[in-house]
Order: structure tokens, then sequence, then C-alpha cells
């Protein structure tokens, strides 16, 4: 076993998206982690597929839907990345909630069709610098079962990204199975993958690309809202010893 003690836990608590104390401000989950530069980064956790990434006082949403959380009443967005066009995945109306003159977003070519305004059109193998504080890398996401692939075609070209933020890779990896591009990732220091059933990864699935790209720490991610209930506890079981595996109440 060799985990990459690269990663620092500096707080993981309950508290207000703008900060404690402040009245009237939805609560959610958030984990602020140390970066390979020595800066930090927070992830904020809404629900399902939907979270965010703070990078001092800028604010990066992945996937806004409504239903998920209180976006007018949040910190508008400097980035807005979405990983493809499910539903569950781009919501404009949430989106519109969180924009400024000077936001950008950051899509597949299917979610761009949805915009009114210029986007960052990626596909896989794209590569975006939006920002001088992140590098955005599109990996190709889709269904690899006989079985499955309907739900999301790899002819769709939806992504997954890798954001590098302060030295630290961090890969969200929207919706799918392992893939040839997904398996082949080196260098991965924090990693999202998706575990609903029959949409997405098994179980063990999650625990093979987990023991092949190696992250530091692994965040399950897009489960429940099926019938199919994920078996968390017997994911974590699986990947003890090989990763640090963080669950934390999207579902």
């Amino acid at each position: 076993m060799n985990v990459k003690p690269i990663i620092i836990l500096i707080t993981m608590s309950i508290l207000s998206f703008l900060g404690c104390g402040k009245k009237n401000l939805p609560t959610y989950p958030a984990d602020t982690i140390s970066t390979r530069d020595g800066g930090t980064i927070t992830f904020t956790f809404f629900k399902h597929a939907s979270f965010a990434i703070t990078v001092g006082d800028k604010h990066i949403y992945i996937d806004p839907v409504s239903g998920y959380a209180d976006y007018a009443k949040l910190p508008k967005a400097d980035l807005v990345v979405v990983t493809h066009s499910h539903y569950d995945h781009l919501d404009v109306a949430a989106i519109d909630s969180l924009l400024t003159a000077s936001t950008d977003i950051v899509c597949d070519r299917t979610s761009a069709e949805a915009f009114e305004m210029n986007c960052h059109t990626m596909r896989p193998g794209s590569v975006a610098r939006p920002r001088d504080y992140v590098k955005i890398e599109a990996v190709a996401a889709y269904n690899t079962s006989p079985d499955r692939q309907q739900f999301h075609p790899k002819s769709r070209e939806d992504c997954g990204y890798i954001f590098t933020i302060g030295g630290t890779r961090i890969y969200v990896a929207g919706d799918g199975e392992p893939t040839a591009e997904m398996m082949a990732l080196r260098d991965i220091d924090i990693a999202f993958l998706p575990v609903n059933q029959p949409y997405t990864m098994t179980v063990d699935q999650a625990v093979e690309v987990v023991k092949t790209i190696r992250p530091a720490i692994f965040y399950p991610y897009h489960y429940g809202e099926v019938e199919e209930k994920t078996d968390i506890d017997r994911l974590v079981r699986e990947l003890e010893g090989i990763t640090e595996v963080r669950v934390r109440p999207m579902e």
C-alpha cells in the first residue's frame, strides 16, 4: 500500500457556506483541505452530484441543481462546471441564480446548447484555463456494460473533469462506469466517483477504479435517488488500507 500523504484535513463541519454565525444562510457539510502548494481549498457538499469548490474567495460550482441547494442564497459563481445534460446535472435555473457578468461556464458540448452565453465547451481531451488558479481537463465519461450504454453513450461525449488547483489534482468523474480513459489516469489526489445503480458504477467497479488510480482521498458521490441502494459500508470496507474513503451526506 502506498497512499500518498499529501492531503491534510483541516476541518470537517456543518457550517454556513459563507461562514459560521451569519443568520438566515443555508448550512452544508464542508471539508477544508491543504493543497500541494500549501494553500487550501474547501469542498461544500450539497446533494447527489452537486457540490462546490472554494479557492480563497472564488467559488466553483459543480452540476448545480435547484432541488439540491438554495443557490440563490449562496455566493455567486466564478465558475460553473457541468458534466452532462441529464436533469440531475444540468439545471439552467440553478445556474442562472449563480451568474454574474463575469461568471464562466465550463460544460460538455450537449449542455452548451442550453445556454445563450458563450461557454468553454469541452470534449474528452479538452483543456481549459478559465481562471489563473485552476486548470480543467476533460475526461470521457460513459457506460461500458452492454446493457447500460443507452444511459451515457460514448458518442455523446459527456465529460468528467480533472481540476488542478494549487498543484492538487481533483478528479470528478461525472456519470458512467470504468473506462479505458479513466483507468489510465495517474497522479490523482482526490477522486469523486459515481456509485448509483443501474446508471453508474457498482461497488465492485468503484473499488476497481480506486485500486487502479490510487487517489489519496476518495469521495463516493452520485448515490441515492434510485430503488437499488448502494452498499456504502461495503465500499468502505473493500478499500480499507487502500485509500481514505470519506462518505459525506449527499444521498
